[in-house]
This record gives structure tokens, sequence and C-alpha cells, in this order.
């Protein structure tokens, strides 16, 4: 019964997307919002980090918040399986698309609720009341000045 209630819960938080696979594995972490198992790419779905470059400001000096996000992913991860429910479709960069879990946590949801990432409102609602704690507590992004990582990439 946990079980069915686990997986129409995903269904659910992925909307109306259709989920084609499931890839499984240990991950390598490429940055805040990107994973790889087994050479196949995976992109958070719903989710924007900062980029790896990107730069933000906190207590008035500045830091490296791509870099912040990547290290953060990779300690939630912790070199447990990593299990990732995709999408059908892949992106333009032909990643797949996906909610991921680390022992039935979903991690992306993790990212935003902890302010390492942004709710991507471009392709997905289901994120944003975690974005919404993250901001209304001041964590991680939001305990400080950044630019939504959609308009860090168009400007540079």
């Amino acid at each position: 019964m946990k079980k069915l209630i686990f997986v129409a819960i995903i269904l659910l938080n992925l909307n109306t997307k259709i989920i084609a696979s499931e890839i499984s594995g240990f991950a390598v972490i490429t940055d805040g919002d990107t994973i790889k198992i087994i050479n196949k790419r995976i992109r958070l779905y719903g989710i924007d980090a900062p980029e790896r470059n990107q730069k933000c400001i906190k207590n008035s000096k500045e830091y490296s918040c791509g870099t912040a996000a990547t290290i953060a992913l990779t300690k939630k991860i912790n070199k447990n399986r990593v299990k990732c429910l995709v999408q059908k479709n892949k992106d333009r960069y032909n990643r797949h698309i996906g909610v991921c879990f680390v022992e039935n946590e979903d991690i992306n949801k993790w990212m935003v609720r902890n302010g390492y990432a942004i709710a991507y409102r471009q392709y997905s609602k289901d994120y944003i009341s975690d974005e919404e704690h993250a901001k209304a507590n001041k964590l991680g992004l939001w305990s400080g000045i950044f630019l939504k990582p959609k308009k860090w990439r168009k400007l540079n």
C-alpha cells in the first residue's frame, strides 16, 4: 500500500508529464540541477539552480552560489543510490528530465526548500511552496542577493 501511495504522489508531482522510465544507480553531480547516472544525464525537473560560474552576494560579500548549489547536492546525495523517474521527452540538451530520490526523499524539492535552487515556474508549479518556504526563512540564495539563473544565463 505504501508503494502505491508513493507512486501516486510521484505521478501527481510530475503534473501531466508522462513518466517513461526509471533510472537508478550512483550519481555523478554535474551541477546544482543536473546529475549523471550510468552515463545518462538527468536534469532535475521543475527546479533551476545557479550556474557553476554564477556569483551571488551574501553579507555584502560575493560568493560562488553555483558552486554552493553543486556542493549541497553532492552532500545530500552523499554517495547513496539515486532513483530518478524520468519523462519520455528530453530537454534541448538531450538530457533526461526527472524527479530524483535518495532514500525516498525528493531531492528536487530538497534543493528548492533549502534555497539552493528556485522553482522553475516556466516548466512546473510543483516547487513554488518550497521556494516560498526558503525565501521566508532566508535560506541559501534567499539569505542574500542573486540573479535568477535563467536571467544570469541570458546575460552571460
